[in-house]
């Protein structure tokens, strides 16, 4: 079973059990050890997998730290563990006092959900500040599963990983700084777009109103580079259904607005509707058009075939759907995308209703 499916696997155990989680340890058990275990280390070998070591510190005697993973007799992982409730981003002097005197060039603290690795990339044997790698097992990545199969104990090595640690924490970091800009836009990234074509002062009212031609400039620009991507791989799938001797209907994307933002989550959701529609009919004939307040899926690209509809604008995310008819959309709050798939048999019975 290749790691993805495991950890998919493992993120409906989590999704399933969270609720009955109540302390720290119970998340070990019921999440953390399953993951070590993921990555092919044997949690009932106690010279592989050791729980609770002994990690003395200065003066401070019997330090425990929950889990050392060892790979040929030698540390090579060091796991420090919080509830579930807590957050994975927080509190890591524990982990930074036991990195100190630890051998292992990787640390992990992780509530069971989230799990950031560090290492020592700023200053020999003292652990970094800020993680050069995260994998949330509730929100899945290709990249992040394929970062972590290097961390497994078939693949495990130590001079690729860190040959690659550098380059992922800085674009980690550079794509969190460029995400605040895409939201905010500062003074300076301002300044420096402008002065390329605006050659009078920026003045205090002008840099207000650049500010915003910039935000939404950067939201037109984004928004239209997955717009394309996605119909570069619609075409490439209305091409291989008229090859199967299907016939192909055109799917057209709305064109965006700078006030409309099509998120990455959104996209995630379509993809996903449309591998379970496509068991009824073929994918050309599944279009999307996104809006300020939903995200809508609809059937030949009609807007009077509604098939479902995201709202994921809020706090809370819903899908709505309608197969009760298109006049009766009916609201279901979604506490993942995963949960998509129990709503197989409405967006079926949807498509009977046109």
């Amino acid at each position: 079973m290749d790691l993805k499916l495991k950890l998919e696997q493992l993120h409906q155990r989590v999704v399933g059990l969270k609720d009955q989680i109540n302390t720290e340890e119970a998340t070990k058990n019921a999440f953390v050890m399953p993951f070590i275990q993921i990555l092919g280390y044997d949690i009932f070998n106690p010279t592989e997998v050791i729980p609770e070591h002994i990690c003395d510190i200065g003066t401070k005697k019997g330090e425990k730290v929950d889990y050392v993973i060892r790979k040929n007799g030698e540390p090579i992982l060091i796991f420090e563990c919080k509830h579930w409730k807590e957050s994975a981003d927080a509190h890591n002097s524990q982990l930074h006092r036991y990195y100190h005197v630890s051998k292992a060039r990787f640390g992990v603290l992780t509530n069971g959900t989230v799990y950031n690795f560090y290492t020592d990339l700023e200053k020999p044997n003292i652990m970094d500040e800020k993680p050069f790698f995260t994998i949330d097992i509730e929100d899945l990545k290709d990249n992040a599963i394929k970062i972590l199969q290097s961390f497994t104990k078939n693949e495990y090595n130590l001079e690729n990983i860190l040959d690659s640690a550098e380059g992922l924490k800085y674009i980690k970091a550079i794509r969190k700084e460029f995400e605040k800009e895409i939201d905010t836009p500062s003074d300076e990234i301002v300044k420096l777009l402008v002065n390329r074509f605006f050659d009078k002062p920026l003045t205090a009212n002008r840099m207000v109103a650049f500010k915003e031609y910039t935000k939404k400039a950067l939201a037109v620009s984004i928004n239209e580079s997955i717009s394309d991507r996605l119909k570069s791989a619609l075409n490439i799938n209305e091409k291989i259904e008229k090859k199967d001797g299907e016939k192909a209907m055109p799917v057209t994307v709305d064109p965006d607005s700078s006030k409309i933002v099509t998120t990455e989550e959104e996209l995630e959701a379509f993809q996903i509707v449309k591998a379970i529609l496509r068991e009824k009919i073929p994918a050309a004939r599944i279009a999307y058009r996104d809006t300020q307040s939903y995200f809508g899926v609809l059937l030949d690209d009609n807007n009077r075939k509604p098939i479902c509809r995201f709202h994921f604008n809020t706090t809370n995310k819903y899908l709505e759907t309608f197969h009760n008819g298109k006049h009766a959309g009916e609201k279901k709050q979604l506490f993942s995308l995963d949960e998509l798939y129990d709503y197989r048999a409405q967006l079926h019975q949807t498509l009977e209703n046109y």
